[in-house]
């Protein structure tokens, strides 16, 4: 982590997002253990939940266990 930024790669998040979505495993990639186990238990938040982890991911708001952004780009 350097400069508030996550080490996880913003791209792969993204992919795992967009392609296995329902899963969460976008949340157990950047560490987010606890909601990456309750994503699936509510198929994405009824695919609420989904749209707003896109969102935020999206506009570089997401963060990983740590609290650092994780950014599509550098």
């Amino acid at each position: 982590m350097a400069n508030g930024v996550s080490d996880k790669s913003g791209i792969a998040c993204l992919l795992f997002l967009l392609l296995l979505g329902p899963l969460g495993l976008h949340r157990f990639y950047v560490g987010k253990v606890g909601t990456g186990i309750l994503f699936p238990l509510t198929c994405g938040g009824l695919g609420l939940w989904w749209l707003i982890d896109l969102i935020i991911l999206i506009a570089g708001s997401f963060t990983d266990s740590n609290g650092a952004a994780v950014k599509l780009g550098k």
